[in-house]
């Protein structure tokens, strides 16, 4: 009897010695689980972090963009060859055909760097300093930020659109000007109240894809002090516009740039409507806040290939 009752009693103490086993493993593999889970978030959110070491995504504008004859000529992204500027934009470089396919790809893109009109900038994407000076319609009239281009209209020689005459008179008014101003331009000075004769007919304008959001809102303020003149407005780009307005296919030609020798030799003449700072921008995830005129050269020669060559 004495004998059964000492089996049973270290058959007892085996048992608990089981179960308390049993109790630290679980204990040691929720405590693992919970490690491991910390490890992850922390991955997770080491992932999420900016990473200078990428590859620069380079985005520009298409061959005959006025925006972009303006930015390779401001950051010095050309060589004279005679009377030849040659673009030296790195082939890698994405090309975009429109201000629009511009904020959208960089946007998507958090190493990506790109540039639009300052007037055309919006929250999708962020604009960096340049030299240390902020992009802005003040700085890009104190001289401050330095990265500016006029935006030119341009017609035929003797132009016998009065709609056309009658609308140019209009931009170039107080009440134009006040257009330009409240999209974030710079104004044209010592301007007087719009006289209109309110012809009626058509006028076709065209070019710039960086014009072409101010010259809307332009011609919906004329369209109200006018409503018998309908203004066809077709977006394409600077050459486009210069080239179109010489042929006759546009009565008012839009470039966001300096006309060229050769276009005015064909007998266009040229109006500074407006001066537009260019935005250098970038993806809102992106840890640059601030890049000097070389850097942007560098990046855009295809000379700095990876971000930490730029900022390090």
């Amino acid at each position: 009897m004495k004998m059964k009752k000492l089996i049973a009693a270290l058959s007892m103490v085996s048992m608990l010695a089981v179960a308390v086993t049993g109790c630290g493993s679980s204990k040691d593999t929720s405590a693992d689980a919970s490690s491991d889970a910390n490890a992850d978030t922390k991955t997770e959110q080491s992932g999420s972090e900016w990473d200078s070491s990428n590859d620069i995504t380079i985005v520009s504008r298409e061959d005959g963009s006025g925006t972009r004859g303006a930015f390779i000529e401001l950051f010095g992204i050309e060589e004279k060859n005679g009377d030849e500027k040659i673009d030296m934009t790195t082939e890698e470089a994405q090309i975009t055909n429109s201000t629009s396919v511009m904020l959208t790809t960089v946007a998507d893109n958090e190493y990506a760097i790109g540039y639009v009109s300052l007037g055309s900038l919006d929250d999708s994407v962020k604009a960096v300093k340049i030299d240390g000076a902020e992009a802005t319609a003040e700085n890009v009239k104190s001289g401050t930020y330095k990265v500016s281009r006029p935006f030119n209209i341009a017609v035929k020689e003797g132009l016998d659109n009065e709609v056309a005459k009658d609308f140019i008179n209009f931009i170039m008014s107080e009440e134009g000007q006040s257009v330009v101003e409240e999209n974030h331009y710079i104004a044209i000075d010592d301007v007087k109240p719009f006289e209109g004769t309110s012809p009626s007919g058509k006028a076709v304008i065209g070019g710039s894809s960086s014009v072409s959001p101010v010259m809307e809102k332009l011609i919906e303020a004329y369209n109200k002090l006018n409503p018998g003149a309908e203004l066809e407005l077709q977006t394409t780009d600077s050459t486009t516009g210069m080239t179109s307005a010489v042929d006759g296919s546009y009565d008012i030609g839009m470039a966001s740039r300096e006309l060229k020798d050769t276009e005015l030799s064909e007998g266009l003449q040229a109006t500074v409507i407006a001066t537009d700072g260019i935005a250098v921008i970038m993806n809102k995830n992106s840890s640059v806040d601030n890049l000097s005129s070389e850097q942007v050269k560098s990046i855009y020669t295809g000379e700095a290939l990876t971000w930490d060559e730029v900022i390090e």
